[in-house]
């Protein structure tokens, strides 16, 4: 491995907690720089109700600030903290990777939901950026105080989100 190599995946690994940082204190702004300007984040394995997809920085902003300020009662947590744990990173060329990430979301209830993430990064001015985020849900607490917050947070369902 080189010392490009190297730098390229702690480059990735602080974005990977810069994200999930800004994400849990809903720093919007913070959040947002943490992607490309024609990024995706989108779910995958949950139930219909709660699928999402939201294409663009505008569109993921939009869905941040609707989190901020608390729209439809998004969840019962007095707080949330992502913890990351085994990554894997694959270098593709000198701008391009994809990574494979475990969570695990813990909340007032302890364990709340779990899951991977599965992303596609692209190298942008010289700043690793999330390109495409898969948020795959594996597990959820029976109790989850997230079980209803993407339902109501809006789905992204309109054209464009």
């Amino acid at each position: 491995m080189t010392l490009d190599e190297l730098l390229a995946r702690e480059a990735i690994r602080d974005l990977m907690a810069r994200y999930t940082t800004a994400g849990d204190r809903l720093r919007v702004d913070d959040f947002v720089a943490c992607f490309t300007q024609d990024a995706v984040i989108e779910s995958e394995r949950v139930p219909p109700d709660r699928l999402f997809r939201y294409e663009g920085r505008p569109a993921i902003r939009a869905w941040q600030e609707r989190w901020r300020r608390g729209e439809g009662g998004t969840h019962g947590a007095t707080f949330v903290r992502h913890h990351l744990s085994t990554s894997r990173i694959e270098l593709e060329g000198a701008d391009g990777a994809r990574a494979w990430t475990y969570w695990v979301a813990w909340t007032d209830i302890g364990p709340d939901h779990a899951g991977t993430y599965l992303d596609t990064l692209r190298r942008a001015e010289g700043t690793w950026l999330i390109a495409h985020r898969r948020v795959r849900l594996d597990w959820e607490a029976p109790n989850s105080l997230f079980r209803s917050a993407v339902a109501n947070s809006g789905r992204g369902a309109e054209p464009g989100h």
